[in-house]
């Protein structure tokens, strides 16, 4: 018939490696074993070396599917099941692309296929072991790394500063060690030192530092007081003996060795366990295990300053009540914070702000003039005045059409869950699907239906929130401005963190960046 085009379907083979093993079957002859399967058909082939099969972000597989729904392939070939996917979603998916444009699947080593009911039954089954081989070897990877860390092995990471690694052998294994860096270690000495004397700080450190030429340490780094604390925090430096042993416990840590092995001979590790949050400074859950290397701080000194730190830290913070604009203010320059400071004079206390980046961390070139804080205040007080002048300030109308908006966003993503849960709940139906595929599934509408649910409480919350802002009288911030004086700490606080993201500080000028 004239004008009819008439596409030539061909075979598709598909291969995969996602690394390199003596043991592992090449991609060339994954290729060779599938062209064995299509019979000496022309064939196109897909292959993608070095890209894992827990998901389908791989090119030439998204190549192949491309080809799959322009209508050019009949049947995709492969290995065996494992190299299209390990995911049972993904292959669920999978499955319902190659039945809308009616591809069938074949695995050479499997011996199956997709064109009788049989094959695709045991295809089922086979995807689940195929995932389930996966997140076997994920948990054991994880033991793996448990172990080795409990038996003192080196596992990676960030080399600590005083340290350089040296191969060694444990059990028959072959790891490293860490082995001191004379020049490092001499500075990790210092600051433990000065540290450690009742009175001082960790501004009194730096400065010492800064008197003798070392603020900038061996590797280039500049030394400030985060990287202070940070370093002095690492037990890596100093010696296992029984008074660390009872120090954490105290402190609920997962303490691996026996008390005994705390002897004073080698050092220590500290890896996440249960709390994994480092910066909260908790040690609770955090294992402890004796490193082979040998420490360089005496335990007395390393309690000395860990406790001082503890201690600091644990001191309960409140907002800041010398300047309603602190936490606000940056160096324009080097973007340490600038802060309020007091000065004694004849008169009374006279309050102004400091670049802490020039007198406090040393790394700001360019000193700031002196700011007197009550006129500095003002001038941010002006300038706020003149930006609102320059507004129209939102309506009730504005920020009901604003949630609005939110609820819309959010419908979107419940009624997207709701086909996916259908889509789901038609795959159970099917009459070849096993078992266990059945239990995965339910898992996974399990896990959307929460989903879902949550999504149901947000736009609930959002709606009273709507309704409240309806009813709710708006106060004009012109007005507020207008009644600064009769604004409380707290309230001033307020209006500032509603209108401004970050003052910036030159020594000729001030910028202010607005959030509005």
């Amino acid at each position: 018939m004239k004008g009819l085009i008439i596409i030539s379907k061909k075979i598709a083979i598909y291969a995969r490696k996602s690394v390199f093993r003596e043991d592992s079957i090449s991609i060339e002859s994954q290729i060779e074993m599938c062209k064995y399967e299509a019979r000496g058909e022309d064939c196109l082939v897909y292959s993608d070396n070095g890209y894992s099969g827990k998901n389908t972000e791989r090119p030439d597989f998204k190549r192949m599917i491309n080809d799959i729904e322009t209508g050019i392939i009949s049947k995709v070939i492969v290995y065996k099941l494992d190299r299209v996917s390990r995911s049972v979603l993904d292959f669920s998916r999978l499955m319902d692309l190659f039945q809308k444009y009616n591809v069938d699947f074949v695995s050479a080593t499997e011996h199956f296929d997709t064109s009788s009911p049989m094959g695709r039954a045991m295809l089922n089954i086979c995807i689940v072991f195929a995932q389930l081989e996966r997140e076997t070897i994920q948990q054991r990877v994880i033991d793996a790394y448990a172990s080795r860390s409990k038996r003192g092995f080196y596992m990676g990471g960030k080399l600590p500063y005083g340290y350089a690694k040296q191969n060694i052998n444990v059990d028959g294994i072959k790891t490293s060690m860490y082995v001191q860096v004379p020049e490092e270690a001499e500075d990790i000495r210092l600051i433990y030192t000065l540290y450690s004397k009742p009175s001082a700080t960790l501004g009194d450190v730096l400065r010492k530092l800064v008197e003798q030429g070392k603020n900038i340490n061996q590797r280039g780094k500049l030394w400030n007081t985060a990287r202070l604390s940070e370093t002095m925090r690492n037990p890596i430096y100093t010696t296992n003996d029984i008074t660390l042993y009872h120090f954490f416990k105290e402190q609920k840590s997962n303490i691996i060795n026996p008390p005994e092995q705390f002897n004073g001979e080698n050092s220590i590790y500290l890896f996440s366990g249960e709390n994994t949050n480092r910066k909260t400074w908790d040690l609770s859950g955090q294992n402890i295990v004796i490193a082979p290397h040998q420490g360089f701080i005496s335990p007395e000194i390393w309690l000395a300053c860990r406790r001082k730190l503890l201690a600091n830290h644990q001191v309960k913070t409140c907002k800041p009540k010398n300047s309603f604009l602190a936490g606000k203010i940056k160096c324009g320059n080097c973007g340490y914070a600038v802060v309020v400071r007091f000065s004694q004079k004849s008169k009374g206390s006279i309050r102004y702000f400091i670049d802490t980046g020039y007198t406090e961390h040393h790394c700001c070139k360019n000193k700031l003039p002196t700011i007197h804080a009550d006129e500095f205040e003002e001038l941010i007080i002006n300038k706020i005045k003149e930006k609102l002048d320059t507004l129209v300030i939102h309506s009730k109308q504005d920020r009901e059409n604003e949630k609005q908006e939110q609820i819309n966003s959010l419908e979107i993503k419940h009624s997207k869950l709701e086909a996916e849960i259908e889509n789901l709940i038609n795959t159970m139906l099917t009459p070849e699907i096993d078992k266990i595929t059945i239990k995965y599934i339910n898992e996974k509408i399990s896990k959307l239906d929460k989903e879902k649910k949550d999504i149901e409480s947000e736009i609930e919350k959002l709606e009273i929130d709507k309704k409240k802002d309806g009813d709710a009288s708006y106060i004009v911030l012109k007005d507020v401005m207008t009644k600064w004086e009769n604004l409380s700490f707290d309230e001033k606080r307020d209006v500032v963190d509603l209108l401004i993201k970050k003052i910036l500080v030159f020594p000729d000028k001030t910028e202010i960046q607005w959030k509005v």
